[in-house]
């Protein structure tokens, strides 16, 4: 577990290790830029000390009478800086040797090395953002497409957290009431509004299963949504999964049974993010590795979001198209709602005279060509279509994290326990148990409620120097 402390100075390298052009170390603490002004010399004679905050200095940074390196020196003083401490950050050449041979000086010179996401860490403890900023300053960090980068964005401006809190502050304000009614119930007096409360409680409700809700769109844009490309072998998936990933990142070949294992690759879609799962041709086959990769397809199948069926047009006629739709009607039948689309493919060999037999007889699908390229791009619009984007359109509030929603699970649970008891007319003493249990998991997702190793668990999870 982590551990917290926050009066000693901490310093890391805060951009990605290994060689670049420029690397940025960070130190904060409060002898921060004293410790820095000791190994610092302008080429200005400038003294760092004395420099107003958000000033940049250019100098060198010496141990001793020893230059180790021309640098920008930027000074942030508390508490308007990132951590709500004194921070310097040292831009220097981007030279592994450099970089470690300053963080080394300032280790043996009053600094510890930072812990996985200490600063962000220390602007939570010094108020600078809530916990929900700072876990979103994580998913920033890690977003890959435009919608994950768009909902860290909103939840780190404290979109989220204004709504949770404005949640907590209504219902803290009405615990306070009962609390103080409790004080006097020999008298029977009663301060706190039931018909306001009932609304307050109606209120909070829908707004928890709206925000409980968003998180299976959330989950799916902040983690990619899983499309198994599934079919019969040598019908064209790994050509398929090319395709739609512009490369040659699957073996394609004319022999039936190429794709032994499951290939997975992503592609942002919308400013959404798509993992699509070439796999083993399904067929009745004695090969035992191949039988191993088709029992993976099935894994994969469970695992998806989105089936991609894939046919090959050539072969469909009257009996393949009655067992292709025996095929279909199981996957649809063990998974009633998972979408499957069906595919046809060679659709760039196909009259449109066969085109017409095979829509007579089969619903809803779609043609491509693998080879072509054709058709592809009407694919990837309908993919888009099985993604609820229209909170992320309104610039709703979604939970991605699976802390929040579990913290908002539990207080829907305590929301609808005060619920019953209203309903119920139970003592404003039990009804008071259930309202503070909601008000601490609502404060358990803001920070306002919380603990070391909860903070351990979260911040192990950030990179080092952020």
């Amino acid at each position: 577990m982590m551990q917290i402390t926050t009066n000693d100075t901490i310093v890391a390298l805060a951009t990605p290790s290994g060689a670049g052009a420029i690397a940025v170390i960070r130190i904060s603490g409060q002898d921060a830029i004293t410790l820095a002004s000791n190994h610092f010399k302008s080429l200005y004679n400038k003294t760092l000390k004395n420099q107003k905050s958000h000033t940049i200095l250019l100098g060198h940074i010496v141990d001793g009478d020893r230059a180790l390196d021309q640098v920008l020196v930027s000074v942030f003083k508390a508490p308007n800086s990132y951590t709500g401490e004194n921070i310097v950050e040292i831009s220097c050449h981007g030279s592994p040797y450099i970089q470690q041979e300053i963080i080394q000086l300032f280790l043996r010179n009053g600094c510890r090395m930072a812990n996985a996401g200490e600063f962000t860490l220390r602007a939570f403890l010094n108020g600078k953002m809530d916990l929900s900023q700072a876990e979103a300053v994580a998913d920033l960090i890690s977003s890959e497409n435009e919608a994950s980068h768009q909902i860290a964005m909103q939840q780190m401006r404290g979109g989220f957290s204004n709504e949770i809190k404005s949640l907590r502050d209504q219902l803290l304000n009405f615990a306070s009431l009962i609390e103080l009614e409790l004080d006097f119930a020999e008298e029977d007096v009663e301060f706190a509004d039931r018909t306001q409360f009932v609304a307050l409680i109606n209120r909070i409700q829908i707004v928890l299963k709206g925000l409980i809700d968003s998180f299976a769109v959330g989950n799916v844009i902040k983690n990619g949504i899983p499309v198994a490309i599934v079919g019969e072998p040598n019908v064209g998936k790994s050509t398929l999964l090319n395709a739609l990933l512009n490369e040659e990142r699957a073996i394609v070949s004319d022999i039936a049974g190429t794709t032994r294992d499951t290939i997975e690759d992503e592609i942002t879609i919308g400013g959404i993010g798509f993992r699509f799962i070439d796999t083993a041709g399904i067929r009745d086959t004695k090969d035992v590795v191949e039988s191993i990769g088709i029992k993976k397809t099935f894994e994969k199948i469970d695992q998806a979001q989105v089936v991609l069926f894939l046919v090959d047009g050539q072969l469909l006629n009257a009996d393949t198209i009655t067992s292709l739709k025996v095929e279909i009607e199981k996957i649809k039948n063990k998974y009633p709602l998972k979408p499957t689309v069906l595919l046809v493919n060679k659709a760039d060999v196909l009259s449109d005279d066969i085109k017409q037999s095979i829509s007579k007889s089969l619903d809803a699908i779609n043609y491509i060509s693998a080879k072509t390229g054709e058709g592809v791009d009407a694919l990837k619009n309908k993919l888009l279509e099985f993604v609820n984007t229209g909170a992320l359109r309104n610039n709703e509030t979604i939970v991605t994290n699976t802390r929040h929603y579990d913290a908002l699970l539990k207080a829907l649970e305590a929301i609808q326990k005060v619920q019953f008891g209203i309903d119920e007319e139970l003592p404003s003493d039990l009804m008071a148990i259930d309202v503070k249990d909601a008000l601490y998991h609502l404060g358990e997702i803001t920070g306002q409620v919380t603990n070391d190793e909860l903070l351990g668990n979260i911040f192990a999870n950030f990179c080092i120097g952020k």
